[in-house]
């Protein structure tokens, strides 16, 4: 069985979003870069030509890793967002002890994942720690370039 992806409907939109670019944009384009690319002639000796067939597969290789992840993906409905602890959908807030700094981040799956922006993954070792915490947790994690880190949880939000 393959892996259950988890997102939030945001995290789904934005997916369904980026596939519709995917087919209906870029899939394009890159013909047409193609098309252009052959008539420039000898194929061999052609860096647009094989530029473009680049592109082409990694627009083609994208297409499928969204497809598939739809395939496998479970949406974490805002309504059954369980608050008494964290999960997924969550909105935390943290003490960060080692910094002594206090954070805001929502737990999201690892396809919408993006910390500079508040977006932390349920798959990241903070996310992890965080997973199944309750209101005055603490908890600890192994960072690779800072060591152990341990967070207290402040708040948690649906």
């Amino acid at each position: 069985m393959e892996k259950e992806v988890v997102v939030t409907e945001e995290g789904l939109k934005q997916l369904k979003e980026r596939l519709e670019f995917l087919i209906k944009v870029k899939r394009p384009e890159c013909t047409q870069k193609i098309g252009v690319a052959r008539s420039y002639g000898d194929l061999s000796e052609n860096s647009e030509y094989v530029a473009a067939r680049e592109e082409q597969a990694n627009v083609e290789s994208e297409i499928l890793e969204i497809e598939e992840k739809l395939r496998h993906i479970r949406v974490i409905d805002a309504k059954d967002i369980d608050t008494s602890k964290v999960g997924v959908g969550c909105t935390v807030k943290i003490h960060d002890m080692k910094f002594d700094e206090d954070m805001t981040y929502k737990i999201v799956g690892s396809t919408e994942s993006d910390p500079l922006n508040g977006l932390l993954s349920n798959e990241s070792p903070a996310g992890k720690a965080l997973i199944g915490a309750k209101v005055g947790d603490i908890v600890s994690y192994k960072s690779i370039n800072m060591g152990e880190i341990q967070l207290k949880v402040l708040d948690i939000k649906a």
